[in-house]
């Protein structure tokens, strides 16, 4: 059904007509998924679960332990708000109509869906490059580090990427809902995003187009140009320590970083910059990327590092035997 109303407007030819203007859209799910909702449901809910446990732990973790307070696990936490928040823009709508109810969202509400997308994404996206920098200035120039990388650069650096995020979100949600939406209103995807929105509009999307695909692709692509010339230098660095042991050590502090990187980008080049789109690929690279993704960074940033696995063993203790940590605390003090 469409969900509309009338608007009189003033046609070309000065004649006072009424439009239909969408004030709801209706979203479709994801293609060629009909008869597994049930599945899709149990599926989804497991892996969003995993990821709000998973990074409130590493949170926990981090916080609770004076060892994890350097740069590196500073702007790690920050990467488990964003993986958090991230997923938590699309799932909840998602997994509500997965179990029968209304697959309709407001006009306004998609645009906040779209927006908080962005703006999420974006940021993310920022934070991977400040996060390559802090192990270009923590291996490339180890005694100067904690000058480098002092508390007011970090602050600095972290509000960067969440008002240049918003910046870019905002941006593109203007464009994309300054235009008219007066035809049909079903979106063919699980949320609103640029691809299956813009198709929609009953006016002319040239511009909207070329800045949503020059500003998502010029941020990805200087972003990553910024992450490959801090690996470079690393990797020369590493390649002239010459204990195989400190060489080790200084990969296995990138690994995790290098791994989150490119299951992040492998899925914004596939959606958003390719010539043409296929809407059943799209739904599962955007799956991926929104649910699977930030579930699998928790575990990426723990299994080779021990600090983190020791913070979380004091933690995971701490919420399942409180009682025990209590009587501890008695007898040490």
């Amino acid at each position: 059904f469409q969900v509309v109303f009338y608007s009189p407007r003033i046609d070309a030819t000065g004649e006072l007509k009424n439009h239909t203007v969408v004030i709801k859209f209706i979203l479709m799910g994801i293609p060629h998924t009909k008869g597994l909702e049930i599945e899709l449901f149990i599926l989804f809910l497991t892996f969003y679960l995993l990821t709000l446990l998973g990074n409130l732990l590493i949170i926990m973790a981090i916080i609770s332990s004076s060892q994890l307070h350097t740069p590196m696990y500073f702007f790690l936490a920050n990467l488990s708000v964003f993986d958090i928040f991230f997923p938590s823009v699309s799932s909840p709508k998602m997994l509500l109509y997965l179990t029968g109810y209304s697959h309709t969202i407001s006009f306004h509400g998609c645009a906040s869906q779209l927006f908080f997308y962005h703006f999420l994404g974006c940021t993310e996206c920022f934070l991977y490059t400040v996060m390559a920098y802090d192990r270009f200035a923590a291996i490339c120039h180890p005694l100067r580090y904690t000058v480098i990388m002092n508390q007011r650069v970090c602050a600095v650096l972290t509000v960067g990427t969440w008002l240049g995020g918003c910046l870019h979100a905002a941006v593109l949600t203007f464009l994309i809902f300054k235009l008219p939406y007066c035809g049909p209103n079903e979106i063919n995807y699980f949320f609103c995003d640029i691809p299956v929105v813009l198709p929609l509009a009953c006016a002319d999307t040239s511009l909207a187009q070329m800045v949503s695909f020059t500003n998502v692709g010029i941020v990805a692509l200087l972003c990553f140009l910024l992450i490959i010339t801090s690996y470079i230098r690393i990797v020369y660095s590493i390649l002239k320590i010459h204990s195989s042991e400190g060489r080790r050590r200084a990969f296995s502090t990138c690994s995790a970083h290098l791994t989150s990187i490119l299951l992040f980008y492998g899925p914004v080049v596939l959606i958003y910059l390719r010539p043409a789109s296929t809407p059943w690929l799209d739904s599962v690279i955007q799956v991926l990327n929104n649910i699977v993704t930030p579930s699998l960074n928790p575990l990426i940033y723990t299994l080779r590092n021990k600090e983190v696995k020791s913070a979380l063993k004091k933690v995971l203790y701490q919420v399942v035997n409180p009682s025990a940590v209590q009587v501890i605390g008695l007898f040490s003090s």
